[in-house]
């Protein structure tokens, strides 16, 4: 079978920032995405730079999508299932059918863990805020609010440590039943003023414009409430073909993107580092650059 210089799977920021790249070098690609880009669900960034009045998630990756094609950028609606090292290069199994590839970039992402509520009702919190994942994203929206921490341990304690950054009035409630806190956690949060509450931690409900927790201290009212629960890293892919990982499954890659598997390269969440856009895009356009410099080595593109 003909072989496309780069296969990318997934198209969050990552993935479709290495498409533009990868085909304004006039390389032929394929970007197979099966719709979970945990970018959908931002309901309105406000730290993405150029757009100062914000933008959702969804019409930012239709942007970036329709910049990609623009392009000549191939997206195509399937869900990989092994990647295969072979000959020099790959095959990539997606929906039943097998396609080659020079190399291959993974920009899967991760999946945030979920509190243990109704999906109807998530959904509904999510798009109005009242449920947030990424303080670092949007903290500035909760600023003087009253907000919840859901999680225990040192994540949940270094959250809430960041989220007093913005208000006074924080509160971390753990997940299960009673906190699991290290005396120098408890220390921490004492000092910050943190409340803490133990679980169980459901239901969890909207009522107007306010959240409401269960907990061991009954009903808490809040303008937002963060879950700390961690996330899965969408690494097994890389992980199966043989490469790298950190005990917690994010892909271990070099300076300029590149994993333990020669012409394997990995850019975004999947990747330990800072879990935001503008740096999953940047790594995208390392690994972009760095595919092309190496295709070119094994043969020189020319017009």
């Amino acid at each position: 079978m003909d072989a496309d210089d780069c296969i990318i799977v997934g198209a969050g920021p990552a993935g479709l920032t290495a498409a533009i790249y990868l085909a304004r070098f006039h390389l032929s690609i394929r970007l197979f995405d099966c719709g979970s880009s945990r970018a959908a669900s931002i309901p309105c960034t406000h730290n993405h730079a150029g757009y100062p009045d914000g933008i959702a998630g969804t019409e930012l990756l239709r942007l970036m999508l329709a910049q990609a094609e623009k392009y000549g950028a191939r997206r195509e609606a399937v869900k990989v299932t092994r990647i295969q090292p072979q000959d020099g290069g790959f095959v990539v199994d997606a929906d039943g059918r097998s396609f080659a590839a020079r190399t291959v970039l993974l920009a899967t992402g991760v999946i945030n863990n979920r509190p243990d509520m109704d999906e109807l009702v998530h959904a509904e919190a999510l798009g109005r805020g009242l449920i947030r994942y990424c303080p670092i994203c949007d903290g500035y929206e909760v600023t003087d609010k009253r907000v919840g921490v859901i999680g225990t341990g040192d994540h949940g304690m270094r959250e809430a440590l960041f989220l007093r950054g913005y208000t006074r009035d924080v509160t971390l409630i753990a997940d299960g039943g009673a906190h699991d806190l290290s005396d120098s956690c408890r220390a921490a949060l004492d000092d910050a003023g943190i409340v803490r509450l133990d679980g169980p931690c459901t239901p969890i409900r909207v009522d107007g414009d306010e959240i409401v927790v269960n907990t061991a201290a009954g009903e808490q009212r809040f303008d937002s409430v963060y879950p700390a629960l961690g996330s899965v890293i969408r690494s097994e892919l890389a992980v199966a073909a043989g490469a790298r990982a950190t005990d917690e499954g994010c892909l271990e890659v070099d300076d300029h993107q590149r994993t333990s598997i020669p012409g394997l390269f990995a850019a975004g969440d999947v990747v330990k580092g800072l879990d935001q856009i503008s740096h999953a895009m940047g790594e995208a356009g390392v690994a972009a650059t760095t595919i092309r410099n190496l295709l070119a080595e094994q043969q020189p593109i020319r017009r």
